[in-house]
């Protein structure tokens, strides 16, 4: 991966522009300072390429299919140059071997306080890279696994997350035409979008997916320091869920 160099100067004025200052609710946060929103937005970002370079050196090396898979990732956040200067510098950082990850995530889990949907949106970025990355093979399912718990995500919510990347990896109509004609397939996708059992009631569903939308709203998930170069994951999940629901209600009945 070509190393990007970035002024001091220029990665201020990156940062400035990228990250929106926000209101964050209390709470009890690890010893340490508090994050702004700012703040954490600032490492969010920066922790995102780091950790994704961290997991792709897992087996010993970085493949060109993983380095594809970062600059995937890039793109598909719509990173201007500069943000991608910055991105391929913290994802080289993160895969020498003197990168210290235990106190990266240490820092982020005190950046994360308090705000348990960055951390999904986190965790499903770097489940993201490593699929399209090595089909998260080999040790990067244990470096992803230790990354998810070490931040608070359970073995059954990573189970979740990767269930759905996967469908994610593309438009979720045309994944669930492409997957099978069976539909009952196509809804049990659905469900998993939305995290709620098939047997659910409607009234269960429908919260299901509420709390879904809410937990993927970009304007919230901005407001507790996502970067702005990272809505666009935000808007996908959201939409992903959208057609879920819509494709549910249809099956149903559901007015």
């Amino acid at each position: 991966m070509l190393v990007g160099s970035v002024p001091g100067a220029a990665i201020g004025a990156l940062l400035g522009h990228l990250f929106d200052e926000a209101s964050t609710k209390e709470d009890d946060a690890p010893a340490g300072p508090r994050f702004t929103a700012q703040e954490t937005a600032e490492q969010f970002f920066r922790s995102t390429f780091r950790i994704m370079g961290h997991i792709a050196k897992s087996d010993g090396r970085v493949s060109e299919q993983e380095i594809a898979a970062a600059r995937g990732v890039m793109t598909a956040l719509r990173l201007d140059s500069m943000q991608v200067a910055v991105a391929i510098e913290e994802f080289t950082q993160g895969k020498q071997a003197s990168f210290d990850v235990a106190a990266e995530l240490a820092t982020l889990r005190r950046a994360f306080a308090g705000r348990p949907d960055l951390v999904r949106t986190f965790i499903e970025i770097q489940v993201r890279a490593s699929l399209a990355g090595n089909n998260m093979d080999g040790p990067a399912r244990k470096y992803v696994k230790r990354v998810a718990t070490t931040l608070g995500l359970s073995e059954f919510e990573l189970a979740q997350v990767e269930a759905i990347v996967r469908m994610q990896r593309g438009n979720f109509r045309r994944e669930q035409a492409q997957a099978s004609a069976n539909g009952a397939q196509q809804l049990t996708m659905a469900y998993q979008v939305l995290e709620v059992a098939a047997t659910a009631n409607d009234a269960d569903v429908e919260k299901a997916y509420r709390r879904a939308l809410s937990r993927h709203h970009p304007d919230k998930l901005k407001a507790n320091g996502l970067p702005e170069s990272m809505i666009e994951h935000a808007k996908e999940r959201t939409q992903q869920i959208i057609e879920a629901w819509e494709l549910i209600k249809e099956r149903r009945g559901i007015s």
